[in-house]
């Protein structure tokens, strides 16, 4: 009896400091991964988090780029990281309600994680180089379906949305283009500038630059309607496809075992972070809206994005036999 009343005093003196310890975050710089090389949209995000979290928290706030199979990588990295909210990660689309669905990975989109908010959403850009003779989607189709896996498109990786979303695309069009992997937008989108590729499903962030330079074609977006930052371009279900809507968000998430006092603390700060002027100003160079979410709405968002890629990943397959 009286190991027993032991045991249980110190359990509650465990559960009392792990309370306090979670209370009392943060005392040291902060790691936020970010899953993708630096100069894309997600890294332009992840800064954009870090600067303001740093002044809302009152730590240093590193942004760590672990770059690698569209975004698997350094996803994995946090998942497997202590829950004592130094590690939190710019996730994305892609790499969390895609990649598991599509392929085996060792973390799971919810229950690896703990959601705390997405905190930005961004269409994608179908940009090809200006040396090739397309001019519109209608054209794309129709030089792709002459040219059965001419075409070469660059993407962040397998496991990312931007590779995901052109599957889909040739599923639904009936054209079949072939795929070059980077280790994130930004070098894919320089890679159809160099004229390494013909084109790409890029993020806003990395297309409008060079939409601006004129080193690209733009034709579309992959959203549902157009976006505010190009609203001369049509959408690609308003050409090609109708139906069709890819639209890529990141958002902001701890390990699992993360205590839920730190999740409340930066929920709280990333709800003032969308209100900022300054943020969405920032948010809004990138081609990027600001988005707050509550750690139970991104949650049910997540869950139903799974389920949704899980028919849409079916109907790829299916359209490929």
């Amino acid at each position: 009896m009286k190991r027993l009343l032991v045991a249980a005093l110190l359990m509650g003196a465990g559960l009392s400091v792990t309370t306090a310890s979670a209370q009392e975050w943060p005392t040291k710089p902060i790691k936020l991964v970010v899953p993708y090389a630096p100069g894309g949209y997600t890294d332009a995000v992840g800064r954009i988090t870090a600067r303001f979290l740093e002044k809302e928290l009152g730590q240093t706030v590193i942004v760590d780029n672990r770059a690698g199979a569209g975004g698997i990588v350094g996803s994995d990295l946090v998942s497997k990281s202590p829950g004592d909210g130094y590690t939190l990660c710019v996730c994305s689309v892609g790499a969390i309600s895609v990649a598991p669905v599509a392929q085996t990975t060792s973390y799971d989109p919810v229950k690896s994680f703990k959601p705390i908010s997405v905190v930005s959403t961004i269409p994608q850009t179908v940009i090809v180089n200006p040396s090739l003779p397309i001019n519109s989607m209608e054209d794309l189709v129709k030089y792709a379906k002459a040219n059965p896996g001419k075409l070469t498109y660059g993407s962040s990786g397998a496991g990312g949305l931007m590779y995901f979303s052109v599957a889909l695309f040739d599923a639904r069009v009936g054209t079949k283009m072939t795929h070059v992997p980077f280790k994130g937008g930004s070098p894919a989108t320089a890679a159809v500038v160099a004229g390494e590729v013909n084109l790409s499903f890029t993020n806003m962030t990395d297309a409008l630059p060079q939409i601006e330079a004129n080193t690209v074609r733009a034709l579309a977006v992959t959203s549902a309607t157009r976006s505010e930052f190009t609203p001369k371009l049509p959408t690609v279900a308003e050409t090609v496809s109708p139906g069709y809507a890819v639209e890529s968000w990141n958002g902001v998430m701890a390990p699992a075992s993360t205590p839920d006092a730190i999740v409340e603390k930066v929920s709280a700060a990333l709800k003032k972070m969308a209100a900022d002027p300054e943020v969405k100003k920032n948010m809004a160079v990138a081609g990027a809206s600001t988005v707050f979410t509550t750690p139970a709405e991104y949650t049910a968002q997540i869950t139903k994005e799974v389920e949704q890629w899980r028919t849409l990943l079916k109907e790829i397959s299916e359209k490929k036999t």
